[in-house]
């Protein structure tokens, strides 16, 4: 009996139980905290003051140069979130700081920190002599400068209509919508940089991890990233390669693919994670798998006539919380980002197309981004808040990082063609980079690689078998950039390590 089918038959008898354990714990605001102070009103410093903050949490606010060239001018402020070590720093066994990066770009630290169980989990896994720090790379959330392009929420939240959501192969003119909307994202961004927008990147939060390292009286860093994180930590390796202490970066991406904007091959394992689920119900039989049918091959057809039928006739549905349409977009967005968690999501995946299958579609809603995703709620005086993660910190770092692209709608459409060789999840893998059609003009960071290094300590990378899109197979390439580093492979689908 294969993992995935030991799976199907231990969760879906206990898998409420598991997701609330697992998951209703990682919120990103913890229940018990309170956030009305958010962020807290620390004055920025130029040493790391630390005051207590989100209930067990400490947190400090760092002033690092905004523009690493003239480090004398004008300053951006890091804020940071810290899980204190259970032991005192001057206890032998105590080791530091080791400092997260959670993904995105765009992912905030400091929520990675302060939700509730998450923080417990790493330190758990980690031992208790590190503090954990999570910190909001400049640009996102609670740092500045802030990538903002929207004067309200509101604002932003009309932007964000379900057509960025759309699949780029839910109709025939779905990739010129995609392609007319995203055009606006550059001009957004050229009509509200106030001049600071060029020192949003990865190399000058690379130069900011040095520099929260060293305010801890430090030379070396310890570090774990996931995903992106792996941008920033290769980026940090490869420019400060004398400066490692423990490093680990977990979901690898290929720095070069990142760099130059292309993201082309990112979606090298993303079917085999989909045949996963299509394999682990078959062979857990139709008592244990809602969804099961005759083979693997007609699960996936079967998923396949489901997105058909909505795509000529979508389903409403109306819960306690929210409310909307389940259509053929919603549908194949929902199915990209259970792939994320095969182990959690899949046997809920099950119950959920076996439903759809009848007509009813709950609770494949209530699994969506977009029905997990409260109401939008606002008032005529509704102002932009200093702390939310917001989706152009993404562009912001993404396009500030990496090549030019050509604005052109016909090599935009070439590229979703060539990506759509790669894998059926096409439709969802372009939009990252479509905010980079007609970003503005402005200087690239002075280091976009080679990522290559003879590193103080040797790199952990680690990739898993059947990665929806960190494959396995850009772990094994960066390590051949780094000397002596070695790639921890985990045979499972899923994303990171934490799938």
């Amino acid at each position: 009996m294969d993992t995935l089918t030991r799976v199907f038959l231990f969760l879906l008898s206990t898998v409420a139980v598991l997701f609330v354990l697992l998951f209703g714990a990682f919120a990103f605001v913890p229940e018990d905290v309170d956030v009305s102070d958010d962020p807290p009103q620390l004055e920025p410093s130029d040493e790391l003051r630390w005051v207590d903050c989100y209930g067990t949490r400490q947190c400090a606010r760092l002033k690092v140069p905004l523009n690493y060239s003239d480090p004398e001018g004008d300053s951006a402020v890091i804020a940071l979130a810290r899980i204190p070590s259970k032991l005192a720093p001057d206890s032998p066994s105590y080791r530091g700081p080791l400092l997260f990066n959670p993904g995105g770009p765009g992912g905030s630290g400091v929520d990675f920190v302060i939700a509730s169980g998450y923080g417990e989990l790493f330190q758990l896994v980690v031992g208790p002599e590190f503090d954990l720090i999570g910190f909001d790379p400049r640009g996102i959330a609670r740092s500045t400068p802030r990538a903002n392009f929207f004067a309200s929420r509101v604002e932003r939240e009309l932007f964000a209509k379900p057509e960025i959501l759309l699949s780029l192969n839910a109709s025939a003119n779905a990739i010129a919508r995609q392609w007319a909307d995203a055009t606006l994202i550059g001009q957004l961004a050229a009509e509200n940089d106030d001049g600071t927008l060029r020192f949003i990147n990865t190399e000058n939060t690379a130069r900011d991890m040095l520099e929260i390292v060293r305010k801890h009286g430090r030379e070396k860093i310890q570090y774990w990233g996931f995903s992106y994180g792996t941008i920033l930590g290769a980026t940090f390796a490869a420019m400060f390669p004398d400066n490692i202490e423990r490093f680990i970066i977990d979901g690898v991406m290929d720095a070069e693919s990142y760099y130059s904007t292309q993201w082309s091959d990112n979606l090298q394992d993303t079917d085999k994670v989909l045949q996963s689920f299509a394999t682990g119900c078959f062979s857990a039989g139709p008592s244990t798998c809602p969804f099961y049918a005759a083979s693997p091959a007609a699960i996936l057809a079967n998923m396949d006539a489901l997105a058909e039928s909505l795509r000529s006739r979508p389903i409403p549905v109306r819960t306690p919380k929210s409310y909307g349409l389940v259509d053929y977009s919603l549908f194949r967005t929902t199915i990209f980002y259970l792939l994320y968690s095969p182990y959690a999501k899949f046997p809920m995946l099950a119950q959920a197309l076996a439903d759809l299958a009848q007509g009813n579609a709950t609770r494949l809603w209530e699994m969506s981004p977009t029905g997990l995703k409260p109401p939008f709620e606002c008032s005529c005086d509704d102002r932009e808040l200093g702390f939310e993660s917001v989706p152009e910190s993404l562009w912001a770092v993404l396009c500030n990082d990496g090549d030019r692209i050509s604005p052109e709608y016909e090599e935009f459409e070439a590229h979703y063609r060539m990506l759509s060789n790669l894998s059926s999840f096409a439709d969802q893998w372009e939009r990252p980079r479509m905010g980079c059609l007609t970003w503005p003009d402005l200087p690239k960071p002075k280091f976009r690689g080679p990522f290559i290094g003879n590193t103080s300590f040797p790199l952990l990378l680690i990739g898993n078998t059947a990665d929806p899109v960190t494959p396995l197979a850009s772990a094994q390439k960066m390590s051949k950039g780094f000397k002596d580093s070695v790639v921890l492979t985990q045979d499972s689908p899923g994303d990171q390590d934490r799938a």
